[in-house]
């Protein structure tokens, strides 16, 4: 079940991106994890990230969120052959997270909540403002 997603984009200057996200979305970031990265809730459920790097072209990772990471690594690598994937983590951030290919190259990705009361709070809230 997929019950989130967040899609990233890359700035060259982190001060700048700043400025223009805050100012695109009227509001100062929801979240920022660490430097030179910030996310915006666009819709419930719905995050925008914005990391400083070089910006790439094509779109994506587009990131959906699942309840078990580990385990739809193994459904992509059995069903789709997908080869290049592996689930990373940064400590002071509260998802790990995967990023790979489709054949087109458009990058795909998944995330899974480290703290799981955090995952069911916000998959309960979800559910909530859906059922209003």
């Amino acid at each position: 079940m997929f019950f989130e997603m967040t899609y990233q984009v890359r700035v060259l200057n982190v001060e700048e991106g700043m400025r223009w996200y805050t100012t695109f979305f009227n509001r100062e970031a929801d979240f920022i994890p660490h430097e030179g990265f910030a996310e915006w809730e666009m819709l419930p459920g719905c995050w925008l990230q914005m990391a400083e790097g070089q910006p790439t072209q094509g779109s994506g990772p587009v990131r959906l969120a699942v309840e078990d990471l580990e385990k739809e690594i193994r459904r992509l690598q059995e069903t789709l052959e997908i080869v290049e994937i592996e689930a990373f983590s940064r400590d002071e951030v509260p998802v790990k997270w995967t990023t790979f290919s489709d054949p087109w190259g458009n990058r795909i990705g998944l995330f899974e909540y480290r703290n799981k009361l955090e995952e069911q709070q916000r998959i309960n809230e979800l559910r909530s403002n859906k059922q209003k």
